[in-house]
């Protein structure tokens, strides 16, 4: 079930089991503040969002957001990959609950998912999107390797920052 792993952390595909946990953080403050709120209350909601959503993705796409958690088996947070309508580019999200952020969980996870995304998926670029005032989510994004693109409108009109990276072409 592990998309991947590293010495800390277990990345795999999110499932219904994961409910609770995807409600928490769907109505965390910095999720609603810097993400969107999308009103997703009851745990029916956050089952609902991991079908339509993450694993649709996985279906349509192969990838998607994925579950964090510690090797415990602890989730801690998702990070991953989302296709966005306004973006050319694969956009690599991720968002942690608040006792978990500030232990590079986040930089662990998204730079290794990065070299899956390279390696496994073939993807030779991937955006990140953020809004100039989250600046710990910035401080992730810069540590992992993507710099400061340029400032786009998003599809609801909101201003955003552009992050990416370019991989270097594999030997085949």
């Amino acid at each position: 079930m592990s998309v991947v792993k590293t010495t800390r952390l277990n990345i795999r595909k999110l499932c219904m089991d994961d409910a609770a946990f995807m409600c928490a953080l769907l109505n965390d403050s910095e999720w609603r503040r810097f993400i969107r709120d999308q009103g997703k209350r009851t745990i029916e909601d956050a089952a609902n969002y991991i079908k339509n959503s993450a694993m649709q993705s996985y279906q349509d796409l192969g990838f998607g957001l994925f579950l964090v958690e510690l090797k415990t088996a602890v989730p801690v947070g998702i990070c991953g990959f989302v296709k966005r309508d306004y973006l050319p580019d694969v956009d690599i999200g991720f968002a942690f609950l608040p006792q978990f952020r500030k232990k590079g969980y986040a930089v662990e996870a998204a730079s290794v998912l990065l070299s899956y995304a390279q390696q496994h998926l073939g993807m030779s670029r991937v955006a990140a999107i953020t809004q100039k005032e989250n600046l710990a989510s910035i401080k992730v994004l810069e540590k992992i390797g993507l710099t400061f693109e340029k400032q786009i409108v998003c599809d609801a009109g909101q201003q955003l920052q552009l992050y990416s990276i370019n991989f270097k072409k594999l030997d085949t």
